[in-house]
């Protein structure tokens, strides 16, 4: 589904569940995961493109993984000379964001400490999904809807996702505190300020 472009905003596009992104994935992984895998412990897949059959936006999400603070620094590190800017943790504890180089395909990278909420949230997301064909298909109906009345406001699609996702993560037992960062961190800013 392609949406038409208004006021400069890029249209939200949504499509099929394509098993190239796998395959796009492992050549992120294979590129960069030379340069921290002595540090790092794990480099993920997440999002929706991560999960088989599900609608995305045609963007491959991936976490590395690193066991604290003063491992995540040496990452962002090694990651700038790869052409990575660090933009901070986006209001998500333990999970940093980065732009990525202007000549790679469009993805989005982050480093995540070890049993914080936004690699936690990730990964148990995904594992969800990928085990649930039936929230596959509720997800899939509910971004296909979004993407379609939110065209161009990204943070409308993102926060018309929320209470779905907090829905799966309040089901695997994720404590009230950590759903609360979740919403948080999916909600649209307040236009009045």
């Amino acid at each position: 589904m392609k949406n038409g472009e208004k006021n400069g905003t890029p249209p939200i596009v949504v499509v099929d569940y394509d098993p190239r992104w796998a395959t796009l994935f492992s050549e992120f992984r294979d590129t960069l995961w030379p340069h921290v895998e002595d540090i790092a412990t794990a480099f993920e897949h997440v999002g929706s493109t991560s999960v088989p059959g599900l609608v995305a936006k045609p963007i491959i999400d991936m976490d590395i993984v690193v066991p604290n603070m003063t491992v995540a620094l040496e990452v962002i590190e090694r990651l700038t000379p790869l052409g990575y800017t660090h933009r901070g943790e986006l209001g998500v504890r333990g999970r940093h964001a980065f732009f990525h180089p202007e000549d790679a395909p469009k993805h989005h990278l982050y480093v995540c400490l070890e049993g914080s909420i936004g690699l936690r949230n990730h990964l148990a997301l995904r594992d969800y999904l990928r085990a649930h064909p039936a929230a596959v298909s509720e997800y899939t109906a509910l971004k296909m809807r979004l993407a379609e009345q939110h065209s161009n406001d990204i943070d409308a699609y993102i926060e018309g996702k929320t209470a779905f996702i907090v829905g799966i993560l309040e089901q695997l037992g994720l404590a009230r505190d950590d759903l609360f960062e979740v919403v948080g961190a999916n909600k649209a800013p307040d236009s009045s300020t």
